[in-house]
């Protein structure tokens, strides 16, 4: 490693003592034990290396880093200037520093585990802040829980030490710190080792090879029929036959309502592509995930990720499948071994939603420090996604709609302007997701999640045709998901746009006629409804007229006004609501939503938002518009967090 970035010591065996040595022999000991074995220049940088051999009972180092074999590492100590006009020749100057920095590493460290609580630096010549960091990673290896997280937050608060002091606790912590420091948002990211290197691929493969072998080497058979076509279309077909099959969708409830530009016209699609979404399927089944570590998936989908940083739905799936296997706590060494936590660290501070999102949902599942839930795929927390010293009081739920999305359906009301301050990464001015940016920094006492759910508007091209999932099945597969993320532990509030809030209504009816979930009921303390249509929408009519451009799925046609588990979903909710007293909170558009060029329609009338209890509040926008403010003054915003504050008030004082 170059001089000019730091020198390195590399300890080989370390001995064992009970009691410090003599003032007179230490350092000599020491001398005897070092041994420089050469210097090497190369491209003009010099390489210097020193192999600690033994020591003979002179000094204890209690330490896994340098005790285990297995986990053979690095001290890294200060740099020294390369100016010649500052030093005795590069090479006498490299050696002096390297003695006098080995010297009181091994002399502080050798102190600090011997005794970490009593006065051992006086006779160290060493600095103070040198102490600290050995005091540290000695303290966050305590057996006091309350010990080990008060270390892991002075050390993210640390930014005062030199590069490596940072790098020493990266290579020394253990990965219950390693995880603690990624979860604490002001860590530096010296703390982080780089993955380690990833294996070569084979001549005669490639990564869209290698991504067909793992997924052949996961179990074929008792897959749900979803499973089977995502791994079939993957493993089967081309690039091109599978490119044809992916067609345009509407984009319906959250991301926009464009139709196809043309129907000769298909989305680009790789295999790569098809066999993620597989694997993501797979991810979600605990046995599988044992399978894709087994066969090098970490490894895989981290060369992947490196590849496509610019194409976020490869990042997205790959981030999924990581977050899914980090649901299984006998594969986090896996996880940590192969240098995830590091890329998760980095991610978590992305001013991008999604990915910050992702790894925020990743970090939480690794971390059974302080986290007791689990997050499943699809809920992800949007604040805190770092450990906070703050305590949370009640939650916030956001479902969107159909063909909806956890983060951009919330986002603020789109403009010219906003879109390109939004490109300028300006949260101030624009935001991608106003639960996360707004309504956090209004309410930070509140734990406030996202959830989402694959819809389909239409059985025309969809994503899973065999799939058929309907309101009621959603609804008990969120339900779970909620109740495994602690969801009614505390005071709750829903919030949901269009058939977000059908879902939503349908849950909680289902959680009261469970007695293990009634926690869930007696904590609802609120709902918002964004132009939900509790008595129909004229989507699921006009769709049918027009059958030769699209052809309703299940979720569209539920959304019928003669739909009869629609009208009783209603009329069962309703009663429901007003025996518990639920506080509700009704908006609806009174604009017609454009889709495209072709179709100009009013998705929820007045009439259909009407719940029957709450206020009921018009809002001159379109269906799209109900849920994005256009800026956190907006009456739309306003009154969300008023309701909020209002509804929460005792809670939020206790």
């Amino acid at each position: 490693m170059s001089l000019g970035a730091y020198c390195v010591i590399y300890c080989k065996r370390i001995g064992t003592s009970t009691s410090p040595p003599k003032s007179h022999t230490y350092w000599r000991d020491i001398r005897n034990i070092i041994k420089f074995t050469g210097s090497l220049i190369l491209g003009g940088s010099v390489f210097l290396t020193y192999e600690v051999l033994a020591l003979k009972k002179s000094l204890t180092l209690d330490t896994e880093v340098v005790e285990r074999e297995k986990m053979k590492s690095y001290i890294y100590v200060r740099t020294i200037s390369s100016d010649k006009g500052e030093n005795y020749g590069i090479a006498w100057q490299a050696r002096k520093e390297l003695h006098k920095a080995v010297r009181k590493v091994l002399a502080a460290s050798a102190q600090v585990f011997r005794n970490p609580f009593a006065d051992t630096f006086s006779t160290v010549d060493i600095e103070d802040y040198e102490c600290a960091v050995w005091l540290l990673l000695r303290k966050s290896q305590a057996d006091d829980r309350a010990a080990r997280l008060e270390a892991v937050q002075e050390m993210s608060e640390t930014h005062h030490w030199h590069d490596y002091q940072y790098r020493i606790i990266a290579q020394a912590c253990d990965p219950r710190t390693l995880i603690g420091l990624a979860r604490s948002k002001e860590s530096d990211l010296r703390f982080f080792l780089p993955p380690p290197p990833l294996p070569s691929l084979k001549e005669d493969s490639s990564i869209e090879e290698e991504l067909r072998k793992l997924l052949a080497s996961l179990p074929q058979t008792d897959l749900d029929e979803c499973i089977q076509y995502f791994t079939s279309l993957a493993l089967n077909e081309s690039s091109q036959s599978l490119a044809a099959q992916k067609g345009g969708l509407w984009c319906f409830g959250g991301n926009g309502l464009p139709y196809a530009e043309s129907f000769g016209e298909v989305p680009s699609a790789t295999v790569e592509m098809f066999s993620l979404e597989a694997i993501v399927k797979h991810s979600q089944i605990p046995a599988h995930c044992d399978r894709i570590e087994a066969n090098g998936g970490l490894q895989l989908l981290q060369r992947l990720y490196q590849l496509h940083k610019d194409c976020p739905k490869v990042q997205r799936n790959i981030m999924r499948i990581v977050g899914n296997m980090a649901l299984s706590e006998r594969l986090h060494p896996a996880l940590i071994r192969s240098g995830w936590v590091s890329i998760m660290a980095e991610a978590l501070k992305s001013h991008h939603i999604m990915e910050a999102s992702h790894a925020a949902r990743t970090l939480a599942n690794l971390d059974r420090e302080t986290v007791q839930e689990k997050y499943q795929d699809g809920v992800y927390v949007l604040h805190p996604q770092y450990r906070a010293s703050q305590p949370i009081k009640a939650d916030v739920l956001f479902i969107h709609g159909l063909m909806g999305a956890a983060f951009k359906t919330w986002r603020q009301e789109d403009s010219e302007k906003a879109l390109i301050e939004n490109a300028l990464g300006d949260e101030d001015r624009y935001t991608t997701c106003w639960p996360k940016t707004w309504l956090a920094k209004d309410c930070p006492a509140l734990r406030i999640i996202s959830v989402e759910y694959d819809t389909s508007l239409s059985d025309w091209r969809a994503r899973c045709p065999m799939e058929r999932k309907s309101i009621a099945f959603r609804s008990n597969e969120l339900l779970s998901k909620l109740r495994a993320a602690g969801v009614g532990d505390r005071p709750v509030i829903w919030i949901s746009h269009s058939m977000g809030g059908l879902l939503v209504k349908k849950m909680l009816l289902e959680a009261s006629r469970q007695p293990e979930l009634s926690a869930l009921i007696n904590n609802t303390r609120g709902i918002i409804f964004y132009s939900v249509p509790h008595h129909g929408s004229r989507l699921a009519e006009y769709s049918v007229n027009v059958r030769y451009l699209l052809f309703p799925s299940l979720e569209v046609k539920e959304l019928s006004k003669d739909c009869p588990a629609l009208k009783t979903l209603q009329d069962d909710f309703l009663q429901f609501a007003k025996e518990k007293d639920f506080q509700v909170l009704n908006f609806v558009e009174t604009q017609p939503t454009f889709i495209g060029n072709m179709i100009k329609l009013h998705v929820v009338p007045v009439e259909s938002a009407d719940l029957g209890i709450g206020d009921l509040i018009p809002v001159d926008v379109n269906h799209l518009n109900i849920c994005k403010p256009k800026k956190k003054d907006a009456f739309l915003y306003q009154r969300t967090l008023q309701f909020i504050r209002e509804t929460l008030a005792k809670d939020l004082k206790n």
